[in-house]
């Protein structure tokens, strides 16, 4: 199977509507170990929560799997899979399972088990990445993370309720959360994350799933440098390679529509996979508009407040490098309460209206 032709892909966007979502992990959870361990599913709470974004009008869930769960409970984490699918079906809402993520903001290695509490004050304080940071850059296990990313693709090749494979999460991310609101890096692993990312669209061609794949572009440049977007090594190979144009923008408007016009050089749909932090002015309030009007996809970062604390900011360093404030006093990602109620009900009457 070779790339999607433009055309192909065109074709398969326009046999939808135009796509709306968030990246779901049930407010139980405190990281994708613990909503997929058998242990730890928590099917009530994901249909309940399912069933509020399919009140603000969302049709698409993006979610995390992580490789450590298939490791030790294969058919396990597939029969969940299939289980999440099947319930966000039924409220018209389709899925896009991310089977692999750089995102390791705790710092610490992925364990299998029990997982602890969040660090009180910090923002998704507990995330791992899948397959690990470690187990990435020494290449142990290379042999059974590919195994995984065939089987689960394989599993789903052709099922209707996957939306598309988003393939690899922010490859390349070394960035970890501390507890005094600063940032600092892991060793640089790129040349790991860039093989696995390879690899996986060899294996995603090989096995040939009738769904689009993609990895979406998320390295924007810091605010006045004058770079131009998604210009690293991982950004350029997803773009080059991906079915339909992905990408993240925690971004204002203006520079969100700079970003659009772009990334419409490649030709093909295009959607904003992780979007929406208020302080740094991602805003339902004007940036959905903004994709709506130019036809982008656009999939926002979180729904209901919980276990990952992401209402509150990123390390203030951070935020200050997206154009932004690191105050507590405005939610940063997240719709919900955790009794339903939106957090802002004027962004709620504008999704439904939206959608």
């Amino acid at each position: 199977m070779d790339r999607w032709t433009e055309a192909e892909a065109w074709d398969w966007w326009s046999a939808r509507p135009w796509i709306c979502g968030c990246n779901f992990l049930p407010s139980t959870a405190v990281k994708f170990i613990e909503m997929w361990h058998r242990d730890s599913f928590d099917a009530a709470t994901i249909g309940r929560e399912l069933g509020w974004a399919a009140d603000l009008g969302l049709n698409a869930i993006r979610v995390n799997l992580h490789h450590l769960v298939w490791k030790h409970d294969r058919d396990g984490l597939l029969d969940r899979l299939d289980r999440v699918m099947g319930m966000a079906e039924r409220l018209g809402i389709a899925t896009i399972p991310v089977p692999f993520d750089d995102c390791g903001f705790g710092g610490e290695e992925p364990v299998y088990g029990p997982q602890p509490d969040p660090v009180p004050g910090v923002h998704n304080s507990r995330a791992v990445a899948s397959p690990g940071r470690r187990m990435l850059a020494d290449g142990t296990e290379a042999s059974g993370i590919r195994a995984y990313l065939r089987d689960v693709i394989e599993r789903f090749r052709d099922d209707h309720r996957v939306l598309f494979w988003d393939l690899y999460n922010e490859p390349g991310n070394r960035m970890i959360f501390r507890a005094e609101g600063a940032s600092v890096f892991e060793p640089d692993f790129t040349a790991a994350s860039l093989s696995l990312l390879d690899d996986s669209f060899a294996i995603a061609r090989e096995v040939a799933p009738v769904q689009p794949v993609t990895a979406g572009a998320w390295n924007t440049p810091v605010v006045g440098t004058g770079e131009r977007p998604y210009g690293t090594p991982t950004d350029r190979f997803a773009l080059e390679h991906s079915d339909i144009v992905t990408f993240h923008a925690y971004l204002s408007t203006e520079r969100v529509a700079a970003i659009i016009e772009e990334l419409g050089a490649h030709g093909r749909p295009m959607l904003c996979t992780e979007w929406m932090a208020r302080p740094v002015g991602s805003r339902i309030d004007d940036q959905l508009r903004l994709f709506r009007d130019l036809g982008v996809g656009c999939i926002q970062w979180g729904l209901v407040a919980g276990r990952t604390q992401t209402w509150l900011p990123w390390p203030s360093d951070l935020v200050a490098a997206h154009g932004g404030d690191a105050s507590r006093d405005i939610w940063f990602h997240d719709l919900l309460h955790g009794d339903g109620t939106p957090y802002d009900p004027r962004e709620a009457e504008i999704l439904k209206a939206a959608t």
